[in-house]
């Protein structure tokens, strides 16, 4: 799945992101994520992976196929 930068999508982990979250204890099942870009890191969907913050604040890597269009 490609995911659109700057666009909110709901958190539905896949395995990889159970067993080793972003950050433990951060982003929880339904949770509403943006989508973001950070200065010198690698852009959205790459490696099929993306950046998200919640609330505005930084969530962490996830991959792309833990989101759902909202």
């Amino acid at each position: 799945m490609k995911v659109r930068v700057n666009s909110l999508y709901i958190y539905d982990p896949v395995p990889i992101d159970e067993i080793r979250p972003a950050i433990p204890g951060m982003l929880h099942k339904g949770d509403i994520v943006k989508v973001v870009n950070k200065f010198g890191c690698p852009k959205a969907n790459t490696m099929n992976h993306c950046y998200v913050e919640l609330n505005g604040n930084f969530a962490g890597l996830v991959c792309c196929n833990s989101l759902e269009k909202l």
